[in-house]
């Protein structure tokens, strides 16, 4: 019986990741001609971009067939600024390969894959690579994997699995196997497979993808060592990536994860699966039915996006991985409406970029992860849409919260009709971004006009009153509201918006609104007589840390968090200093109350009641005429009883 399995290969840039995944497909017999990353003919890296830069940006997808297996690669973008892409995709696999460089070692976003592979809990083999090369250090490698990532990374190189020394090991990871392998000297293979699959043993092999070594023993163990998973017959689906092919067709990737999909099935009301295509590179075949365990790209959709769940499945929460910088667009002589609108196909692919338009500012505004996704970005709108547009130095994208809950009131009233908001606005859990809830009784407020508020809640990023950064860490319920007989939808989304604003106006009175800064999570390895200078320039940059001596050479291990505003350039003033034997590796671990709040509210100068596109203002009516009521005088007005 075929086994169907779908593993991800994911590692550091330059790790070899997309020469593995080639030489599977060789071994395998899928390919006859074995590619280049660096001749920029590998199968997998179909596009011309990463043909000219030599590393992967997009995500793609080849099958191969050995012995009962039929396996699905999904070979992902290895540079950190592509890293929300490479998360998404792990939400849908069955196992990874995690492809080490036995010459670098463990390097900062092979530390961030790991994490990401726990978060998801993604069974994972590891490949290191490169053990032919100059410097390679495959023991001390093995060794630091152990230490750094878990004791269950295990050599199974060696030829007994089950018994011996590697079976030992193996044993150790688990109570339950190790009492059995006391009993009898040896281990089943099914007990084997279990600890892989509970994430307790990580099997380790050793290679290099270019001299095809190693290629057999991962493929064979892949065969023998992968189980799949449990499916039901209800359908249900994951989608982990957003494109457009050549023809400008919106692509969905998806992977089944029950019963079957078919063409012409309705995936949303009145969009259905027009056509189902399995992509192997860049060539596809058109299926008529994708059944659990599969991966395709459905052509006619237009409301779906990354992390979504199709059918019975929920979607995912948001990614852990953010953008912390914010960069203005550069229209030039263009139209500012043409760059807008292949910006928004672009974010179509990437919701992160989360692509707006200031109208206060008069600029468009994208969120990126870095320099490379900008220079990335900037020759994508070359090539697709012949517009070479530039982009503002990046900088720190913030965020507002709450520390107090507050009743926030919205209204909106045209002549002869009107609609009136009530919102609780409260403090959230820190990392749970904006969430929404109704607790507004039916014979308060219709349900057809309930749900014309929560879509308007959902309709736009809010922002805070103080910098005009989007707000986070907040859950918004709808209380109360009133309307007139002739009250439309537009009139409670405007009132909706309102009521945001007009809380928070409330709150900021008082100080209760907070700014929150980015922050990183960083590793620093220095020689020793620099260790006094780096913990001088951490503290100085507002950051925290902790000194440990590096077992394995004469460096210091300094770790911590600090503020992206102060050590995102911080890296080139190390090499600097250590004259290139220093390291750093910093990843964004999420937002923090913001350690220069004052100057930051004052470079901002953002006044959020000159901000019309979120006023805090209402609109009230009286003798035929509308007449603007500024905030803080909106409870006096308001027509439903004000409850705080």
């Amino acid at each position: 019986m075929t086994k169907k399995i779908v593993a991800g290969l994911v590692a550091h840039v330059d790790a070899g990741k997309t020469t593995l995944t080639e030489a599977l497909l060789y071994q395998s017999g899928q390919l006859r001609k074995l590619g280049r990353v660096d001749n920029g003919d590998a199968f997998l890296d179909p596009d011309q971009l990463e043909k000219q830069r030599g590393i992967t940006i997009f995500t793609h997808q080849a099958s191969l067939n050995y012995n009962d297996l039929t396996l699905t690669l999904l070979d992902t973008p290895g540079h950190i600024d592509f890293a929300a892409q490479t998360e998404q995709v792990l939400q849908v696999l069955d196992y990874a390969v995690l492809v080490v460089s036995a010459t670098d070692g463990i390097q900062g976003y092979t530390r961030t894959l790991w994490s990401l592979l726990r978060r998801y809990h993604v069974p994972t083999f590891i490949f290191v690579n490169k053990v032919d090369s100059v410097g390679a250090d495959v023991e001390s490698t093995i060794s630091a994997l152990q230490s750094e990532f878990s004791a269950g990374c295990i050599n199974f190189t060696a030829d007994a699995i089950t018994t011996g020394d590697t079976a030992e090991a193996i044993a150790m990871q688990d109570d339950a196997a190790l009492e059995k392998f006391l009993d009898s000297g040896s281990l089943n293979p099914e007990v084997v497979t279990d600890l892989i699959r509970r994430e307790l043993v990580f099997p380790v092999y050793t290679g290099s993808a270019l001299k095809m070594d190693g290629i057999q023993d991962l493929l064979d163990d892949l065969d023998q060592w992968t189980t799949e998973r449990d499916t039901d017959e209800e359908f249900s689906a994951r989608v982990f990536k957003i494109s457009h092919d050549q023809n400008g067709n919106r692509l969905t990737w998806v992977r089944v994860l029950g019963g079957c999909l078919k063409a012409k099935q309705e995936i949303f009301p009145g969009e259905k699966a027009d056509q189902i295509r399995v992509y192997d590179g860049e060539k596809f075949n058109i299926s008529q039915e994708i059944i659990s365990g599969d991966v395709c790209a459905i052509a006619g959709l237009t409301f779906s996006y990354p992390g979504q769940g199709l059918g019975k499945l929920e979607d995912n929460p948001q990614a852990q991985l953010q953008p912390v910088l914010s960069y203005a667009v550069d229209t030039g002589e263009y139209d500012p409406h043409k760059c807008l609108k292949a910006l928004e196909e672009l974010a179509d692919e990437d919701p992160q970029l989360n692509v707006e338009w200031s109208s206060h500012l008069q600029e468009i505004h994208v969120r990126l992860m870095g320099e490379v996704q900008r220079e990335i970005l900037e020759q994508l709108l070359v090539e697709r849409f012949d517009l070479p547009l530039k982009f503002s130095q990046g900088q720190i994208l913030y965020r507002e919260t709450i520390d107090k809950p507050v009743e926030g009131v919205g209204h909106f009233e045209p002549l002869r009709h009107y609609a009136e908001v009530h919102l609780h606005i409260e403090p959230g859990e820190p990392g749970s971004g904006v969430q929404f809830a109704n607790k507004c009784r039916i014979e308060v407020l219709d349900h057809n006009w309930q749900t014309q508020v929560m879509t308007s809640l959902a309709a736009k990023e809010h922002l805070g009153v103080l910098t005009g950064s989007p707000l986070t860490d907040v859950k918004i319920t709808l209380v109360g509201g009133k309307i007139k007989i002739h009250s439309s939808g537009g009139d409670f989304r405007e009132a909706t918006w309102r009521a945001v604003r007009q809380g928070l106006m409330e709150l900021a009175q008082d100080g209760h609104v907070k700014l929150l800064e980015p922050i990183y999570s960083y590793r620093l390895a220095v020689p020793q007589d620099a260790v006094g200078r780096a913990i001088n320039d951490v503290q100085s940059m507002n950051g925290t840390f902790e000194l440990s001596q590096n077992e394995n050479g004469p460096f210091a291990i300094i770790t911590g968090t600090a503020p992206v505003s102060t050590m995102r350039d911080y890296a080139t003033e190390v090499r600097n200093y250590t004259h290139g034997q220093g390291q750093l590796d910093c990843v964004f671990d999420g937002y923090a109350p913001c350690h220069n709040t004052d100057e930051v509210i004052a470079d901002a100068d953002y006044n959020p009641t000159a901000d019309l596109d979120n006023t805090p203002d209402s609109v009230f009516c009286a003798h035929g005429d509308g007449f603007p009521v500024k905030w803080d005088q909106v409870p006096e007005y308001a027509h439903f009883p004000y409850m705080k």
